[in-house]
């Protein structure tokens, strides 16, 4: 007996594109969100010199907009989440655009102080009820793909949106970019209302103060501890590695804008990479990513007198680093059951509040004297903690598994 599979064929084609239009909608929005966050790193000079302050006070507009994420994923995602996850999202994006227009309108720093806290209240609850929304689109054994995929347009904001901002910025002015980027917030907009799937909100979603008692159950304090030690790590060496590559590996200025996309190339390949490892087996990819990251953090340091072998690192450790994202997200979302969406955003505030304290904590390494190389050593310290975090866990978890299993 033969089986006619032509009509399964034909209907399952036109959802898989459907499926695939509505990821990069998500993933539009993913790359707005992330050159929001990373282009005013490239534009402070325009920006004190406009607003008449410092760059010190410039610099503050990179680190209240990190410092905000975190309460928009702890108090704005909850408000959100009986909505369904479109209209959230929707709602977020008009988030986005209102800061941005803001932040390319303001007469004085306290407008742009203003529109920067804005544009970052999405940041969290865009990412973390988008994840849980991606997975929903797909087969369970795809999920950390589609997680991967909405962090997708967060790399590529990095790899080609950010060096573009900075060239734009310089022609035609650093308002230009941000108005830019309230154009893509709108564009994004249109495509989650147009290609995104209407879905429910989490159906086995437990009251609210009971979710955030999820929040510390072990296993998922010890995902979002991993988090922020991790990124903590890999963006307090990235975020001291210009001076590094000037001063210590003796790069131009010229050559530095395309050693910053020989990272970003890492960090969308990493993430790739990191979706199918987690698609297979998320705990051990976190595991075996999370270990290689401070050996490659280690590498950069050792080798950054030598040009060549410090761009080979460089890659690497976006590569590596950025492929630990969707097992990690994955694995927060496995052990949150009924809470999903806000273990989700939370993470993403994890992700944020590792990097400004690994970020403080380089900072700090270097004004004590200890050289550009010592944020490699600060970096590497704080990943290993977070692999030690991973690995005590995985340990709790076999334990409890054998004794619920042990008939005595």
């Amino acid at each position: 007996m033969t089986i006619d599979t032509s009509t399964t064929e034909i209907r399952e084609q036109p959802a898989t594109r459907r499926t695939a239009a509505a990821l990069l909608a998500l993933s539009l929005g993913g790359f707005g969100i992330g050159l929001t966050e990373f282009v005013i790193a490239g534009l402070l000079s325009e920006v004190a010199g406009d607003l008449g302050v410092t760059i010190t006070a410039a610099g503050h507009l990179v680190g209240v907009y990190a410092l905000a994420v975190i309460p928009g994923a702890v108090i704005v995602t909850p408000f959100l989440m009986r909505r369904p996850p479109k209209h959230a999202l929707m709602l977020l994006l008009a988030f986005f655009v209102v800061g941005n227009a803001l932040s390319a309108w303001a007469p004085d720093y306290g407008v742009m102080f203003a529109g920067r806290i804005v544009a970052a209240l999405a940041h969290g609850g865009y990412f973390g009820i988008g994840a849980v929304l991606a997975g929903s689109l797909v087969p369970p054994t795809r999920r950390a793909s589609a997680v991967a995929a909405l962090f997708a347009g967060l790399t590529v904001a990095n790899v080609l949106g950010v060096p573009a901002g900075a060239f734009v910025g310089q022609q035609a002015g650093w308002r230009t970019v941000f108005w830019i980027i309230g154009l893509i917030g709108v564009l994004s907009l249109a495509g989650v209302a147009v290609l995104v799937p209407r879905t429910e909100p989490e159906r086995d979603r437990l009251p609210l103060g009971r979710q955030f008692r999820v929040l510390a159950r072990p296993q998922v304090l010890a995902s979002l501890l991993t988090t922020a030690l991790v990124f903590g790590g890999m963006f307090g060496v990235f975020t001291y590695i210009q001076p590094l590559l000037r001063e210590v590996t003796g790069y131009s200025a010229a050559a530095v804008p395309w050693l910053l996309v020989l990272f970003g190339v890492g960090l969308f390949a990493g993430n790739l990479v990191g979706g199918k490892a987690a698609d297979r087996n998320a705990d051990g990819a976190v595991l075996v990513l999370s270990a290689l990251l401070p050996i490659v953090i280690l590498a950069l340091g050792a080798v950054a007198s030598l040009p060549v072998p410090t761009a080979v690192a460089l890659a690497l450790l976006g590569l590596v680093g950025f492929a630990t994202v969707p097992g990690l997200q994955a694995r927060v979302l496995r052990h949150a059951t009924g809470a999903a969406t806000l273990a989700s955003a939370t993470n993403i505030a994890a992700f944020n509040l590792g990097n400004t304290a690994g970020v403080s904590l380089a900072g700090a390494a270097i004004a004590a004297g200890h050289g550009l190389r010592s944020p490699a050593v600060t970096g590497a310290a704080l990943t290993i903690l977070g692999v030690a975090v991973i690995v005590a866990a995985r340990l709790v978890a076999r334990r409890k598994s054998r004794k619920s299993t042990d008939p005595r």
